[in-house]
């Protein structure tokens, strides 16, 4: 029987064989421990799991709890939003179609590419599956706690199950959610939400249990509207690149990938099948770097282009940095340099990041990893052949060793260049170097090899290359506002006296 509310702690044995009731001592500073009261636990619907009474949590619910505005439930009837998960099904895939479906681990992507193309057989109402403009998306499966607002970008797109879908009582509420979410605070709460032992997962009904401060709607709609203008230059930079990659296609005549032809041995025969000429080996001997398409692509852009070098030729680029492999120091938020990998390449903000040890890695941090405005990163190891462009508020961050760095000769070439390596073609001639029997790879000396076109109107080639660099400018002045709107969070409602 428990005479209080306070679970019984078992400290040091004294006099060898007797155990006392008081406070645990521990001594290690890198175990991170709380006490728990019965009524916590009893609260938590019994559940036992450390996650679910994690330290920091807990220190996130005492923010909210002493906060200067009276709190609600994030879902519910006394809360700001609704919210619903759809039913799971299985798709029915292919190759193409009018229906592209979106995975939720690409939410927060600035510019998310469909996951493919499903049929319209499926057995799911497929209309449902659709999000739309001002709710705001969870990752409640696997990675949790990811959060977007659908804005032009986004609306109307068919994303699948694993996906919290809210809607706001209130539309001015929307961006203070968000903003909520994405705070520190925030998201430590809604992550100690989780349960299960190897895939975490949430459902809408935990988002009841977040407490989220209800400030006066002045302070709100603040919040609101610096989010929805950073989500509104996120639209209008994705607009920008759309019109560049479209007069990149215009300019070189570039048909769809299926319309190049790509010529076969035997056309009636079940595989794939093609030729290749000794002379053109090139010492590699796997069917994957000899694809077809590749030639086809080569082929017309020496047709249509003023000229086509390579991503290594000094009118291009003047390096090409692959860091070596090294083990990595971390250190806490505010002792180290922003570090993160090829997974949040395409984020705003990149989700999960680490911070880097300076003192450990200096040289290194230096020489190779240290990144630079306009600089194009590359995924060379995994998921190969992701391409950004660093925008300016990345400077000076550091990216993984499994990130090529290309560094422009100038930012008269970066947008441009950028826009090819990214588009469709870029990516069948940097996969095309992919060796590897488990894990795929590629290396600076292969993207060098990249064939790369100068148009003939280079009038053309600057105007793709302005609209990618006012493109990333937009998406820097995008970060800011998001960071301006969490700061505001942070002054006037979190931590406001």
């Amino acid at each position: 029987m428990v005479a209080s509310n306070l679970a019984l702690q078992y400290g040091p044995i004294q006099n060898d064989d007797v155990l006392s009731e008081h406070s645990v001592a521990i001594q290690k500073n890198d175990i991170k421990w709380c006490t728990v009261s019965l009524a916590d636990v009893i609260n938590a619907r019994k559940r036992l799991e450390a996650t679910v009474f994690d330290s920091e949590g807990k220190h996130a619910r005492e923010i909210v709890s002493n906060c200067k505005w009276e709190s609600v439930p994030l879902y519910g009837k006394a809360g700001l939003s609704t919210a619903y998960t759809c039913g799971r099904f299985k798709r029915i895939w292919l190759e193409s179609s009018d229906l592209p479906i979106y995975q939720p681990s690409s939410i927060t992507d600035i510019k998310p590419e469909p996951d493919g193309f499903i049929s319209k057989l499926t057995k799911t109402n497929i209309d449902a599956l659709r999000v739309h403009s001002g709710q705001l998306l969870i990752t409640c499966s696997g990675t949790i706690g990811k959060i977007t607002m659908v804005s032009a970008t986004l609306d109307d797109k068919i994303f699948s199950h694993d996906l919290i879908r809210m809607n706001v009582k209130n539309q001015a509420d929307a961006g203070y959610i968000y903003a909520f979410l994405r705070s520190d605070i925030g998201n430590t709460i809604l992550q100690t939400n989780n349960y299960g032992s190897v895939i975490q997962h949430i459902e809408p009904e935990h988002l009841a249990e977040i407490p989220i401060p209800n400030p006066p709607n002045k302070i709100k709609t603040r919040i609101n509207d610096l989010v929805m203008e950073s989500f509104m230059l996120r639209d209008n930079s994705n607009e920008l690149i759309d019109k560049a990659n479209n007069l990149l296609i215009k300019e070189l005549k570039l048909p769809p990938l299926h319309e190049l032809t790509t010529a076969q041995v035997n056309s009636a025969a079940d595989v794939n099948n093609y030729s290749v000429k000794l002379s053109e080996l090139s010492g590699r001997l796997d069917g994957s770097y000899h694809v077809p398409i590749v030639d086809s692509i080569k082929e017309h852009l020496h047709k249509h282009a003023a000229e086509v070098i390579t991503v290594g030729d000094k009118r291009v680029s003047k390096d090409i940095i692959l860091p070596g492999r090294f083990k990595r120091v971390y250190v806490e938020e505010g002792h180290g340099r922003v570090f993160f990998g090829g997974k949040q390449i395409y984020e705003l903000d990149p989700s999960n990041k680490k911070y880097l040890s300076i003192s450990k890695h200096s040289k290194r941090i230096e020489s190779e990893l240290e990144i630079a405005a306009n600089t194009i990163l590359i995924t060379r190891s995994g998921t190969v052949g992701k391409v950004n462009i660093v925008p300016k508020h990345w400077e000076h961050w550091i990216a993984s060793d499994h990130i090529i760095r290309v560094v422009p000769v100038d930012k008269n070439i970066a947008g441009y260049l950028y826009i090819f390596l990214s588009s469709v073609y870029g990516y069948e001639l940097v996969s095309r170097f992919v060796y590897g029997s488990v894990v795929d790879e590629i290396d600076n000396k292969h993207v060098s090899q990249i064939p790369f076109p100068l148009l003939t109107n280079t009038k053309v080639q600057t105007e793709i290359n302005k609209l990618v660099l006012d493109a990333n400018q937009l998406r820097y002045r995008a970060y800011q506002l998001e960071k301006d709107a969490i700061k505001v969070l942070d002054d006037e409602v979190l931590y406001a006296k």
